[in-house]
């Protein structure tokens, strides 16, 4: 009796203490979302490579802090490649200008471009006499990237990315720290296969960052992330340096000459270095991937429907995570859900459009605003989101739960923010227009609207409307019935009836 006392004793006791620390954490994430002030925020550092640069925001900002995400952007020059590495994340990626060539290395999945000693893409040449097989090249699939393509990459897949254009490539990269994949800290880590990041010591270009006011803040956020992101970029080598260089052999079946190059050590160019535009890599030619692309998404389309008779949207065989697409392009009028011929368009890409993307619980969308246009007030249900404008300038007001005005400003190009779970947004283009891309913590971001035709105020009942907001039926009836666009309001309209007004 004594030892069954004892025991449901331990257990309460485990029980209570796992409910302690997962309320201390909750606590912990609801203390970090208490934002009384967002301020739009610019790249602070900067660190220069060989054939490019990175830039890095601030992952100790209170906003970032808040979503639990992180964010930088690359700068590829012509001929220049990121080298392989791998990310304690899963990543979100968009190329905002240029073009190139990306590989991800999905563990488990087979080296399917092959190249012929007679030049033959995917044929085998069979020499010697027990017909074994001899390759010059065999690798896993690569993608061509163009302007507005998002690239999805899971947690710890090794990635790189060439430039083969002749402009530079820029790519912008989201990062998703809170994720349940993460199970390190809050920090993105990018653990390096090749290069030497030392040796680029005193070669960085380093912007002058923003002054701490508060030390009582600054320790709290140090205390928080684990030091600067950036400095994995600067100070670390690959990971095969921490290695002995005569395990590697031995594991390669190499000389050592070869094992010392693994680990980089006389390498100082970089994590971006110049391999020039005519590196040689098995791909297919760009308008077949296109073509390729177009009848992988019908097929989707189809099995989603219910095609394959069993309710689901995959029977296991038809899209393996060795198949799956790891990019779309979300400027392809066919993303369009939202259109208005007067104001713009918003492309969102979700898991049931690229189905990768429910994987990594992420999602995407793509805005453009004409001049003056408004994108109607909204929240969103069910996620966190990281707006990045890349054309333009997009006025943006942000309204917390207690109904203050936590951000109201001009977001201009390469600016970012942080829009918290259900705070209310409103976004309005400039005289310019404007673009942006916008990262979401879901794989199925829900937006409620607060206006137009589809919104929380048109579908509530015209007294409790009246009532709510003490005026009378008439006026509510004003107010539900008059706007009658969706999502995308056209400026010409609302500034005829301000002028009538």
């Amino acid at each position: 009796m004594a030892s069954k006392a004892l025991l449901a004793f331990f257990l309460l006791f485990l029980t209570s203490s796992t409910l302690a620390r997962r309320q201390q954490w909750q606590q912990q994430q609801q203390n970090q979302c208490q934002i009384q002030n967002i301020q739009a925020l610019e790249p602070y550092n900067t660190i220069q490579a060989e054939a490019g640069v990175t830039e890095f925001w601030d992952a100790n900002d209170q906003q970032f802090q808040c979503a639990g995400v992180d964010f930088i952007r690359h700068r590829i020059q012509p001929g220049g490649l990121l080298l392989p590495s791998y990310v304690n994340t899963p990543i979100l990626a968009f190329i905002e200008r240029g073009q190139g060539v990306q590989g991800v290395i999905l563990p488990g999945c087979p080296e399917t471009f092959e190249y012929s000693p007679e030049g033959q893409q995917g044929e085998r040449s069979r020499q010697g006499s027990e017909g074994r097989s001899q390759l010059q090249d065999r690798h896993q699939k690569v993608e061509n990237l163009r302007e507005g393509d998002v690239v999805a990459i899971p947690t710890g897949a090794a990635h790189w990315l060439h430039n083969d254009g002749d402009n530079e490539l820029v790519a912008v990269v989201f990062f998703d720290t809170q994720n349940s994949e993460n199970q390190l800290d809050e920090n993105h880590r990018r653990f390096f296969l090749a290069g030497n990041a030392q040796g680029q010591q005193g070669q960085e270009q380093s912007r002058p960052r923003r002054q701490e006011q508060d030390p009582q803040r600054q320790s709290r956020r140090q205390s928080r992330r684990g030091g600067r992101q950036e400095e994995q970029y600067e100070n670390s080598r690959n990971i095969f340096s921490g290695l002995d260089v005569e395990f590697i052999a031995e594991a390669f079946n190499v000389d050592r000459e070869i094992a010392e190059k693994l680990q980089g050590q006389q390498d100082n160019r970089g994590h971006i270095v110049n391999v020039g535009r005519d590196l040689q890599i098995i791909r297919p030619q760009q308008h077949q991937q296109q073509q390729h692309g177009g009848e992988g998404q019908r097929r989707r389309s189809d099995r989603r429907r219910g095609g394959s008779g069993g309710g689901g949207w995959s029977n296991g065989f038809e899209e393996t995570i060795c198949s799956l697409k790891l990019h779309e392009n979300i400027d392809n009028p066919s993303h369009a859900d939202f259109v208005n011929p007067e104001a713009g368009r918003i492309a969102n890409l979700n898991s049931f459009k690229f189905p990768i993307l429910e994987h990594l619980q992420l999602s995407a969308e793509r805005g453009q605003l004409q001049r003056n246009a408004i994108r109607s007030p909204y929240w969103t249900i069910n996620a966190h989101s990281l707006l990045y404008v890349t054309e333009g300038a997009l006025r943006v007001q942000i309204v917390n739960n207690e109904g203050n005005s936590v951000f109201d400003d001009e977001l201009r190009e390469g600016q970012v923010v942080v829009i918290p779970q259900n705070f209310a947004v409103i976004k309005r283009a400039g005289e310019q227009g404007s673009r942006w891309i916008s990262f979401k913590t879901n794989d199925n971001a829900m937006i409620s609207n607060l206006a137009g035709r589809v919104s929380a105020i048109s579908s509530l009942p015209v007294d409790v409307v009246a009532n709510s907001y003490q005026m009378s039926r008439d006026d509510a009836q004003r107010l539900k019935f008059s706007q009658r666009e969706t999502v995308l309001f056209s400026p010409n309209r609302d500034q005829g009836r301000r002028a009538s007004a």
